[in-house]
């Protein structure tokens, strides 16, 4: 079995090195692509940046306004039975 071609590049006076045609298709990485650039005990790892931050659970719930009056703990319960019943209904033979 034959090793892989190994790809090379240079880096530029400015800092910057030209990913081949080959590994930017493959990875669909385009211009203006945002990569993370990690230092590994192997070398230096690049992988595409996550297109949004990550976030948790706590930090966007309940992050809507209310719309409207508060519902009472009676409404709740009646808009629970009155959907319960709705279902029952659908799934009758």
């Amino acid at each position: 079995m034959a090793s892989p071609e190994r790809l090379t590049t240079t880096v530029s006076t400015k800092g910057q090195v030209i990913l081949p045609k080959t590994i930017r298709e493959q990875r669909h990485w385009d211009a203006g692509t945002r990569l993370v650039v990690e230092d590994t005990a192997d070398g230096v790892l690049l992988k595409a940046a996550p297109v949004f931050a990550p976030t948790r659970s706590a930090d966007v719930f309940a992050s809507l306004p209310p719309i409207g009056a508060p519902k009472t703990l009676a409404e709740m319960d009646a808009a629970i039975a009155a959907e319960t019943k709705r279902r029952h209904a659908r799934n009758r033979y």
